[in-house]
């Protein structure tokens, strides 16, 4: 399976806009991500604009959420579709009740209050904020993954390393932020209004439109 050939960042906002989800690489469901979509030259071309420079300006056009949403992996969320999503992973709990309610550890709360407080903060100012670092705390990646799989982090851009001249170098650097940061406070409120269920049941009804052949246990598995 393969829906179009993604030539340009344009194609691929329209794709991602069009399905609702769309993950980066590769998974479960045959044809169903961007390293499948796109033009061969581009993915790991040697053009200097490609997939892999598109996400934070696809971030920044505001219309789509970007995060490891699957299988710890990334994945784009058009943000209409986002909330119900959002509320199945939470189920239905913002993270302040969801650690009140002892279902969230210590150690993710540190670091989710830090992204929290700072609206948006770069990866390594985070990990010195938490004290990630030789002979401090352990298992940033696992909690970072761990919250963004929950969708109670998103990634809001990626800027590039700076050499002391100014020039940039190497690969984007994620800068984290919460949806409600980057999307409005209230962007939940509906979604929340559902059972977790529901907005399963919601999800599952327009995975089974972009993706009629695929067996219902693999859609599940993408939004569970």
């Amino acid at each position: 399976m393969r829906f179009t050939e993604i030539k340009c960042i344009d194609d691929m906002h329209r794709l991602i806009k069009e399905l609702g989800f769309l993950p980066f690489f590769k998974n479960r469901v045959e044809g169903f991500s961007v390293e499948e979509n796109i033009a061969p030259e581009l993915w790991f071309g040697d053009n200097a604009d490609g997939p892999w420079e598109w996400k934070g300006p696809l971030i920044r056009r505001g219309d789509i959420v970007y995060g490891k949403f699957i299988s710890n992996r990334a994945m784009f969320v058009s943000l209409d579709k986002f909330p119900e999503f959002a509320n199945i992973r939470r189920d239905g709990y913002d993270f302040d009740a969801l650690f009140d309610d002892g279902k969230a550890p210590v150690k993710d709360k540190n670091l989710f209050d830090i992204v929290w407080k700072n609206g948006s903060i770069m990866t390594r100012a985070l990990k010195e904020a938490g004290n990630y670092k030789k002979d401090g705390n352990k298992g940033f990646d696992g909690i970072i993954n761990r919250l963004q799989m929950q969708t109670y982090i998103c990634i809001a851009d990626f800027e590039m390393a700076k050499t002391k001249d100014g020039r940039e170098y190497g690969w984007g650097i994620a800068r984290y932020s919460t949806p409600e940061y980057l999307y409005g406070e209230n962007i939940m409120s509906e979604a929340y209004k559902h059972e977790a269920d529901e907005s399963r049941e919601i999800i599952l009804s327009q995975l089974k439109t972009i993706l009629p052949d695929v067996k219902e246990a693999k859609l599940r598995a993408i939004i569970r």
